[in-house]
């Protein structure tokens, strides 16, 4: 029979657990934030620039980076469930930087080369969370394997845009 301070501790490491997410959910939702400030108009800034013909609509942008970022968060709480702050979460605190900086680049300041280089670190800032997840989370590598893909067809429509509005 467990004491009632054996059931308190437990029920405030579930708490702690399920508060840690909450909190990995409100830094990407900060992250995203700072992207859809800086997207204000971005729909008709985006239909308005020359793009290739393999270009998204701009509808798709919303649907598939709210699916990103919700795995981008339980990547990061797997993560710190396995290992705590280390290494592995310092690169996926650099990556969601990253990631909040480029929608300022290229859609606030319409500064399509400097995006570019900013999200080749992003896609490197990436990789290395990836690698460093693998490490210690399977799972969270995986989930951010589809977020590392979205950002390379993002860097070669950065490029393309850059290169057609240059």
């Amino acid at each position: 029979m467990r004491t009632t301070a054996e059931h308190s501790g437990q029920h405030t490491r579930a708490d702690r657990r399920w508060w840690a997410l909450a909190g990995f959910a409100a830094a990407v939702v900060a992250a995203a934030a700072v992207g859809s400030l800086a997207a204000q108009g971005a729909a008709g800034e985006y239909a308005s620039i020359a793009q290739p013909g393999w270009a998204p609509p701009s509808w798709l942008f919303g649907p598939v980076w709210t699916v990103l970022y919700v795995m981008i968060a339980l990547a990061g709480w797997l993560a710190w469930r396995r290992a705590g702050f280390g290494p592995a979460l310092a690169a996926w605190v650099a990556q969601l930087v990253l990631n909040a900086a480029w929608t300022p680049l290229f859609f606030g300041a319409g500064q399509y080369g400097l995006a570019f280089a900013e999200i080749i670190v992003l896609w490197l800032a990436i990789g290395l969370t990836v690698l460093l997840f693998w490490r210690v989370s399977r799972p969270a590598a995986a989930l951010m394997l589809p977020y590392w893909a979205w950002v390379t067809f993002a860097a070669a429509l950065n490029y393309s845009v850059w290169q057609l509005n240059g």
